[in-house]
Parts: structure tokens; sequence; C-alpha cells
């Protein structure tokens, strides 16, 4: 399989700009070092370089290895106008992840973060050697990593974006929270935003401590950007807007693929997984899934297994361990399931062990559920394709989203109460959430609601969509 989207139609409309408009603004983007993070801004490079302009991608040499392997959809490396930059960066410890923490979030990332930092020079070098080659230059960069710009104000011809990795839904409840939560106009809003999990609860002090150092040499700001639509998130893309009305918005998303066509030309073996999804029926599959930086301990994973079996549905499991600070080093913890469990769901299941193709899978036909931990991406790929989600938020942005998901979208169910969270999630409210949400009148309609909001998305990012309409006023407004 591959997947179509918007850059092809973009290529057609763009391509006559040629060779002046590529050395009139270059656009470096800056990740975050960490997988979600890298693979947002890789999936906006490939947008942004179909307008023929160059494209040049930063990172460790660890980092942007991890970024080209994992990416969906499209191969980086046949993209001329993208251009990576192994950047070095100082070693770091790189523990393993603790699936038995007293929280879920990804504490052994940390080191690798802080690490980020020093990239501070070495990118001002990259930076001042690209100026001198272009009209404009443009930064867009990861909203925890305006430390290592900082020094684009002092380079004459070049300007910053902020990207925003999250829900506009979250950013703006983080904003409003800090300007002292100022009245709303809506009552249901008013509801919604006072019953929010806790801030202090969701995002630990140590990440705290790493966002506001970014806050504190966060360098003049041209504008933000924003994995979101407007068909999805429009009323939040507007009150951000209004909060901080001095600055630029623009929402372009999805930036993932949102259209999966066959593709016999592919060189890239395909997965197992979906040689399976398709001797399924339609929507008869639930993905279960918690992202690249949660680990489940033994006993959720018996759970999780247990609440699986008894429910009855077919599904996949992607049961591996969340990533290091290098995802290429060292040994990999295999979670125990109960004994003799793969054997009883043969035929009914399957466990994916390494790196799944998700966007396929979501993508699929016959994957009707999407058991997730509401990770951005995640819920972003989820609604691009249609899928409703049973929420199981494990840490900072995530409780938020699937707020999103269930209250306000009414896309999905919740899994785990936030305020439940140190509690085990037993196998009987696996298997209740798999039930309402698989083969149930509720889980249909939120399975309706799900494709028509797919449907809206899809058509945002085509000729004429909002979202391609913000696209090209982005690039219009770099070239100006």
């Amino acid at each position: 399989m591959a997947i179509l989207d918007h850059t092809t139609f973009e290529n057609e409309n763009h391509g006559q700009n040629g060779v002046q408009q590529e050395t009139q603004v270059t656009v470096v983007m800056v990740p975050l070092p960490a997988q979600g993070h890298l693979n947002q801004l890789l999936h906006l490079s490939r947008l942004i370089s179909s307008y023929n302009i160059p494209v040049h991608y930063v990172g460790s040499g660890t980092h942007n290895r991890q970024a080209k392997v994992r990416v969906q959809g499209w191969d980086p490396l046949s993209i001329s106008n993208i251009h990576f930059h192994d950047l070095p960066m100082p070693s770091y410890e790189i523990p393993p992840p603790n699936p038995n923490g007293p929280t879920k979030f990804p504490s052994q990332l940390m080191p690798a973060l802080h690490a980020s930092i020093k990239l501070r020079e070495p990118i001002c070098e990259l930076l001042r050697e690209l100026s001198g080659t272009s009209t404009r230059l443009v930064v867009v960069h990861d909203s925890l990593m305006s430390y290592v710009i900082q020094d684009v104000s002092s380079i004459s011809n070049a300007e910053s974006y902020t990207f925003h990795s999250i829900s506009a839904f979250t950013i703006h409840t983080v904003v409003w929270e800090r300007q002292g939560k100022p009245t709303l106009s809506k009552p249901q809003l008013i509801e919604l935003l006072e019953n929010l999990p806790s801030y202090n609860s969701c995002f630990p002090q140590e990440l705290e401590d790493f966002s506001q150092l970014q806050r504190d040499f966060k360098p003049m700001n041209s504008g933000n950007l924003y994995n979101s639509c407007r068909a999805m998130e429009g009323p939040f893309l507007d009150l951000l807007a209004k909060a901080k009305h001095a600055e630029k918005h623009w929402a372009v998303g999805p930036f993932n693929p949102v259209v999966i066509i066959n593709d016999q030309k592919s060189s890239k073996k395909r997965h197992y997984c979906l040689d399976w999804l398709d001797k399924q029926a339609p929507n008869s599959v639930i993905f279960v899934s918690f992202g690249s930086t949660t680990s489940v301990s033994d006993e959720e994973a018996k759970e999780i297994a247990n609440g699986l079996e008894k429910s009855g549905q077919k599904f996949i499991w992607v049961l591996r361990d969340a990533d290091k600070g290098d995802v290429f080093q060292g040994e990999v913890r295999r979670a125990q399931l109960p004994e003799g469990f793969e054997e009883r769901i043969e035929g009914r299941g399957i466990i994916v062990r390494d790196w799944a193709p998700q966007l396929e899978i979501l993508g699929h036909s016959s994957t009707g559920g999407f058991m997730s931990h509401c990770g951005w991406n995640s819920c972003m790929e989820s609604i691009s394709m249609g899928v409703p989600i049973a929420a199981w938020p494990m840490h900072t942005d995530q409780p938020r989203n699937a707020v999103l998901i269930e209250k306000v979208l009414k896309i999905g169910l919740l899994v785990r109460d936030w305020s439940r969270r140190d509690e085990l999630v037993t196998s009987i409210v696996v298997e209740n959430a798999i039930t309402r949400l698989m083969d149930s009148a509720e889980g249909e309609d939120m399975r309706k609601r799900a494709k028509e909001l797919s449907k809206a998305v899809k058509g945002s990012v085509m000729e004429g969509g909002v979202s391609r309409l913000e696209m090209d006023s982005f690039v219009d407004h770099i070239r100006r």
C-alpha cells in the first residue's frame, strides 16, 4: 500500500514556480527529539517542500534516523527538496523505561531533551550559513525548542514560527489557565473547562521546568502553526487567536497523509498484520496501541490481554516498550502475557512486538475502533481515517485530548477516568470499553460521527479546503 494526499495536488499547482522561488525562501525545521514531535515536523517538511521550497530538517544523527525510519506513507529520501542535517549532540544517559514507575510520564527521555539544548551552537552556525544563500530564512521550531533557536533574532533576514505539537483545545485550556481563567461567553464551555484534569497532575515538574526554559528564551515569534484544522477545532483556534491577538495563526493539518491507495510498485515490504486485516470483515477489528512513550507493566498487560480475550472481538495489539532516548541502542523489554494467551487467541487476534504501520492499520476498512493513549499524532491519524477512540490517557496533553475526543467531538469513550489514574485498569473495564465501542448502538453512533468528521477533515486538505487555503496563506506569507 501507498498513501496519497494533498501534496500530489500541490506539486501540480506550484511546480511552475521553478528554481527562482526555491532560492528566495529557505525553511529550517527544528523538532524536539521525541517521536511524536519528530514525526509531525517531518510530515510538515513534506507539505512545505511540495511548494518548491527547500526544507532543512535538523537534529542529531540518531533522531534524524529515527524520524526517517518510522515515517509512514512516503519516503523522505525520495524528495530532493528535503535536506537532513545530522548535528553533533553530546552523549547523554539512556535509562530504560520503567513500566512500574509512579507515573506513565516518560522520564527516560528527559536526558535526551536536556542534551538537545547543546544544539544551539551548531544550529546557529547552520542558520548563518543558510541565511547567506536565501532572501528569507524561515525557522519552524517545536515550541519546546525555543532555547536552541534563540540566535535567530540576530540574523537580519531570518524569522521564526512556533509549531505546537498538541491540540488547539489543550493549548487553549493551558493559555486560559495562565491568563487567570477569564470569563467565557458559552456556559457549556465554562462547565467543560472547569472540570478538566488539573495541569499539575498531567504535566510533571521536570517537564514544566524544561518548558519554562523554552518560554524564557523564546525569540520574537512571527506566527504559530498547528497540526489541526477548523473542521474539528475551529472554536478553539478562534479562542487562541483572540487570546494571542498580536500573533498570526495557521491551522494546516492534518499533516499525515489522509488517503490510502493500493500501489503494486511499492518496494516496501507490507507488514503481515495488513494481510491479516484483508481477511477480516469491515469495522470488525479493534486496534490497541499506547504510543511510543508508554510502557505497560506485566500486571497491566495481563489485564488488557484478559479483557481482549473475554470481549470476543478481533484485535491487533501493539505491545512494545516505550522508546529510550536512543531507540537503536540496547535491549528492548518484552511484557509478559498470561500463559497460553497467544495460542488461545490465534486467528482472532495479533500481537505486534515491533514498530507497526499505525496509519495504514487505521486506514484499513476492517479497523473499527482504536484503544489509544490519545497522543496528538494518534488522535489526528484516527480522526483522519474515521476511527472512533477508546481513550486511555497516560500523561501530559493526553488527558485533555481525551476530553476533546469524548466530550467535544463525541467520537470516543473513556477507558480510564483521569481521577483514578493510580488504580489498575481491570480486565472487566477493558472488556466493557471494547464491547461499548465495537458492539453497541452507542459505538456505532461514534463510528458514524468519526467517519463524518473524517470526510470533513480530508476535504480540508484538498483543493479549496480550509487547511489547504491556510497552508497557501502561510506559504504566501513567507514568500511575501
